[in-house]
């Protein structure tokens, strides 16, 4: 096993964790056998040199194209809002969340087991922050808004400019028929947007504004106790970092590993294995 987590977070893990844990033995010998790596590791400053000026120039247009988009719709939203629908909204919020709390867990196990940073297009894009995240999991904490965002802002993009389309052409009629769902759409593109800044949340343990730790203890988004579980190596489970929410349950059924035993049937493929590549490089 090679452990990825910096010594802070290794100690702040084992502190915070009773000896009935059924993780206790598995994260004590991890973080206090195993090298603890960071910025200083070969492997992550290769990966940190990777992030170009094209890619800073994409995440900033991303970003400011996607909050005018939220902006407008959410004009629209709050323009035709009916009293009678306040049941169905928290309904849509509450799935919203469970829906972009998957879906963050389906792209975080995708990235972290699968493909390489060698890959075209998606390889210094979407896969190398992740080989990075595993070998210094606190580069995140150093990320600013745009770097830490610029790619979840990416991806809702196209679903918020359709939503504009259809609020700019559809009938008074029409919008209320397909108001909820507009909610919902909203709601779950909301959540997706800052699903990457609730994960720097959780790697960040000091100068947190207070409402912020209360919602991490409440576990209404990703609790940091919980999300050290992912990072014992060898990062195989607890991949959602919304809310959190599916982890368990997930975990219970074994959807990521039943989905990896597929995968590697009818590719023979190996899961991490490029994620281990990158943890092994030494000076």
């Amino acid at each position: 096993m090679i452990a990825m987590a910096s010594k802070t977070e290794d100690e702040i893990l084992r502190n915070s964790m009773s000896e009935e844990d059924p993780n206790y033995n598995n994260v004590r010998e991890t973080t206090e056998t195993i090298p603890r790596w960071g910025p200083q590791h070969k492997g992550a400053q290769e990966l940190a040199g990777l992030y170009s000026s094209s890619k800073r120039t994409q995440e900033t247009v991303c970003v400011v194209v996607c909050l005018g988009l939220m902006v407008l719709n959410l004009y629209h939203l709050i323009v035709n809002f009916q009293a009678d629908n306040w049941q169905y909204i928290l309904v849509a919020a509450v799935l919203g969340s469970i829906t972009a709390d998957f879906f963050s867990g389906l792209v975080h196990w995708g990235a972290d087991t699968w493909g390489s940073v060698e890959l075209p297009i998606i390889g210094k894009t979407l896969i190398r922050p992740f080989r990075e995240h595993h070998i210094d999991p606190t580069s995140i904490t150093r990320h600013d808004f745009i770097e830490t965002n610029g790619d979840n802002f990416a991806v809702i993009i196209p679903f918020l400019g359709h939503m504009a389309f259809k609020f700019a052409t559809y009938s008074p009629d029409q919008v209320q028929a397909t108001y909820i769902w507009e909610c919902y759409v909203y709601l779950l593109a909301f959540y997706v947007s800052i699903t990457n800044q609730i994960h720097k949340w959780s790697h960040t343990y000091f100068g947190l504004p207070r409402y912020i730790t209360i919602f991490q203890d409440l576990h209404i988004i990703l609790p940091r106790k919980h999300h050290r579980i992912h990072h014992v190596s060898p990062h195989e489970t607890y991949f959602c970092i919304t809310t959190g929410w599916l982890n368990y349950p997930l975990e219970k059924i074994g959807f990521w590993r039943r989905a990896e035993d597929l995968i590697e049937k009818l590719t023979g493929s190996k899961p991490r294995s490029d994620d281990m590549k990158w943890a092994q490089k030494v000076k």
